[in-house]
């Protein structure tokens, strides 16, 4: 609630931030805790409410939120109906991590770990190395995958182990950086349309006695991010998804498990200036800024050196009743990225970090006009954009 404006604004505690459930449901728990369950050397069922299952499969639907599939049970009737299945029948979400964005989160899916130790803190973020800002989700600039994600991947471990491992996704993303660095091991099969990518999943969950199978779809998030969560064209995409999720499920092999999950959820931003600030036209919130990274929600502020502590208290006076506005070292220590923070991850977090609390963003219409007119935004920690499913079907 707004301050009367005689009274200086109170910023939000950063303890006040609802931290991702890191370590026992989180995405980052969920393949360690298949593997575990599949005999894989090294791994604990880290979400202690799911059963294991000989042949895993999980499903991701981009931006598809636990909130949102709440919402539309009409568009989504097969995946509605699941709600009560997930988190292993107990009708619960699990939480994305910070930032709930999709470079950040398909490498905790794959890694089995959080950002702050697989390293990819956000949407962009500085590389330390050579101060310039990288897109994690782009790749550029470029950035040798190994040095940048040194883990290997749950799925490279389980197919050493000898469980039959097999992504199924568009034929685009085999070679990618994000692909490589997250979900490599074993084999890959690209397939363009997505009822191609259900029936091959299905096929390859079939072909080990020990299996482990991850598909993707990312239109839902496209549409979201285009025209919103609150229009027909994302609805159209909800309910065709819905139609493959059915399709898969009905085609899972014996002693199966699929897990129907996201990467994050999504909230729709209204364009007048209260909603959208914008960076590049904001003298206050420039000051002392280096260079801006992650996104909209999810902010990363880099400063100039010796400027760390007035940007800090600059952002907290300007936006600290909309965001939680935190240093680095708070950040940190409050869990944000994880309970761990590798020290080659460090530089890549801001100097400040500002997660949304309100449905606010802050823009920036020069270095980032395509971003920066999205409807559909995520990246915090609110319960639209962090709460995803984990809605399972058995055989």
């Amino acid at each position: 609630m707004a301050q009367p404006a005689w009274q200086d604004p109170v910023p939000l505690p950063v303890d006040s931030a609802p931290v991702p459930e890191y370590g026992s449901g989180s995405l980052a728990d969920l393949l360690p805790t298949l593997a575990a369950g599949q005999g894989v050397a090294g791994f604990t069922a880290a979400i202690p409410e799911l059963t294991p299952a000989d042949r895993n499969c999980v499903f991701l639907i981009d931006g598809l939120g636990w909130e949102q599939i709440k919402a539309h049970p009409d568009e989504a009737p097969f995946l509605h109906s699941l709600l009560p299945t997930s988190r292993g029948g107990t009708g619960r979400p699990i939480t994305a991590g910070f930032p709930a964005t999709t470079a950040t989160s398909l490498a905790s899916v794959g890694t089995g770990l959080p950002p702050g130790e697989h390293g990819l803190p956000g949407y962009s973020a500085r590389n330390p190395e050579t101060g310039e800002l990288m897109n994690q989700l782009r790749w550029k600039p470029w950035t040798s995958p190994k040095v940048w994600q040194p883990y290997p991947t749950v799925f490279q471990l389980a197919d050493a182990a000898g469980v039959r491992t097999a992504q199924v996704s568009a034929p685009a993303f085999e070679q990618t950086p994000l692909t490589k660095v997250a979900l490599s091991g074993g084999s890959f099969l690209g397939r363009l349309t997505g009822e191609e990518r259900m029936d091959i999943a299905a096929e390859r969950l079939a072909m080990g006695d020990r299996s482990l199978v991850y598909t993707y779809y990312s239109e839902v998030d496209g549409k979201g991010h285009r025209f919103g969560v609150d229009s027909d064209a994302w609805r159209g995409q909800l309910m065709y998804v819905d139609g493959l999720a059915r399709r898969l499920a009905e085609q899972l092999p014996p002693r199966s498990a699929l897990y129907i999950t996201a990467d994050h959820g999504m909230i729709d931003i209204p364009f007048d200036e209260q909603s959208r600030i914008d960076f590049d036209e904001d003298w206050e919130l420039r000051a002392g800024v280096a260079l801006l990274g992650g996104e909209g929600r999810a902010r990363h502020v880099y400063a100039v050196p010796g400027a760390e502590n007035d940007v800090l208290t600059v952002w907290q006076e300007v936006l600290g009743e909309q965001f939680w506005v935190a240093g680095r070292d708070e950040a940190i220590a409050a869990g944000w990225f994880g309970p761990k923070v590798d020290e080659r991850v460090r530089g890549r977090i801001g100097d400040v970090v500002a997660a949304a609390h309100d449905d606010v963003v802050i823009t920036a219409s020069v270095n980032e006009p395509h971003e920066s007119v999205m409807v559909g935004m995520h990246g915090s920690m609110t319960p639209a954009e962090q709460l995803v499913p984990l809605l399972e079907v058995r055989s």
